[in-house]
């Protein structure tokens, strides 16, 4: 998987298509991302302690990995991610396919 923790992407689909936000947690096996602000869905809660009352919370909910795409530094539109070897010629580094500018 491409996407990183801390990455900003951009939603390619669903009901908050072209809106954008950070990646908070990734799961590579489900290849699944969380996005902040993104993907909310409304949680019920019920009281905790007596004489606390109960209610609606908005959390994140997981969203497929194909689903988002990397939003690329100077324009910020979807970027196709890439690999490249670095500076030193032994680390693997993300680039943008197009620009060829390192994410």
């Amino acid at each position: 998987m491409k996407i990183k923790k801390g990455d900003t992407v951009i939603m390619l689909s669903g009901k908050d298509r072209a809106k954008t936000g950070k990646v908070l947690r990734t799961d590579p096996k489900a290849h699944k991302v969380i996005v902040e602000g993104l993907n909310m869905v409304k949680r019920h809660l019920r009281p905790r302690k007596a004489g606390s009352k109960g209610q609606i919370v908005s959390v994140e909910r997981w969203v497929s990995a194909s689903a988002v795409a990397v939003a690329s530094k100077d324009t910020g539109k979807a970027a196709r991610v890439g690999w490249q070897l670095g500076a030193d010629g032994k680390t693997k580094v993300r680039i943008d396919r197009k620009t060829k500018i390192q994410i």
